[in-house]
């Protein structure tokens, strides 16, 4: 984004105010349809808000939103547009100086007219504005996997796994135990226990891999906290990012 200056009107030049700073810039906002700097006699009209004590009014900016297609449309190209209000400016209070600047930026930019001028003329609020939304958004921190055991839950990086009553069964068994390879037929027993004989639910050692699959696939990129023991079962080992909550009272499971 640029500027694209216009040649300033030639005007007289201002008198000089006593004590006032070459080239400082202030900021103070006019009330509708005022003219009128704050402390100057009254004219029956709303005046400017108070500014800061020891500071003056030393003229204002008007941003104009108005690409050149629109002002076509309008019948009126920018360079005239400006000359006219640097005209009426000059009919108006013909002590003032006056210079234009045309904002330029990139074909099919988008975005608001007047908001790419107030950019390139590096308006404070507009500027801060670009930068709050140019910020990136922070990055997601991973809170690591918490198994709480007293309210049978798992919780991967605060939000709750949709593990069902039976994975959480296997992972607590496993973690209750941990640093021990759990072999195949003991998780049978254990969790598998009460089915009755010929039931489907109940697993073999082959189709209890099945079940450590789909517990390991909604742990997500947890999965590793489950460890294959080739040949002989399963493991938990404690992680850095893993933490475990344990009821008031020992679990039954707990030995």
């Amino acid at each position: 984004m640029s500027l694209a200056t216009l040649p300033p009107r030639p005007t007289s030049a201002p008198t000089a105010t006593p004590g006032a700073v070459p080239g400082a810039a202030v900021s103070a906002a006019l009330e509708p349809g005022s003219t009128t700097p704050a402390g100057a006699p009254a004219s029956g009209g709303p005046r400017l808000r108070a500014v800061p004590e020891g500071t003056e009014a030393r003229g204002f900016v008007l941003y104009v939103g108005l690409d050149e297609a629109k002002a076509a449309a309008a019948g009126i190209d920018l360079g005239r547009l400006v000359t006219e209000l640097k005209r009426l400016t000059a009919e108006l209070a013909p002590a003032a100086e006056t210079h234009a600047a045309v904002a330029l930026a990139p074909a099919g930019a988008g975005g608001r007219d007047v908001d790419v001028v107030r950019l390139a003329l590096q308006d404070p609020a507009a500027l801060a504005r670009y930068r709050r939304a140019e910020q990136p958004a922070p990055e997601p921190v991973a809170e690591g996997v918490v198994i709480d055991i007293s309210r049978k839950r798992v919780l991967l990086d605060g939000e709750t796994a949709t593990l069902t009553y039976k994975e959480f069964e296997l992972l607590q068994y496993l973690v209750l135990r941990e640093g021990r390879t759990i072999e195949r037929a003991e998780l049978i027993a254990a969790l598998w226990a009460d089915g009755a004989e010929g039931d489907d639910d109940v697993p073999n050692e082959r189709t209890i891999d099945v079940h450590v699959r789909r517990l390991r696939a909604k742990l997500g990129g947890y999965d590793d906290i489950v460890r294959t023991v080739r040949g002989a079962g399963y493991r938990f080992d404690r992680h850095a990012d893993v933490s475990i909550r344990y009821a008031s009272t020992p679990s039954p499971d707990f030995f």
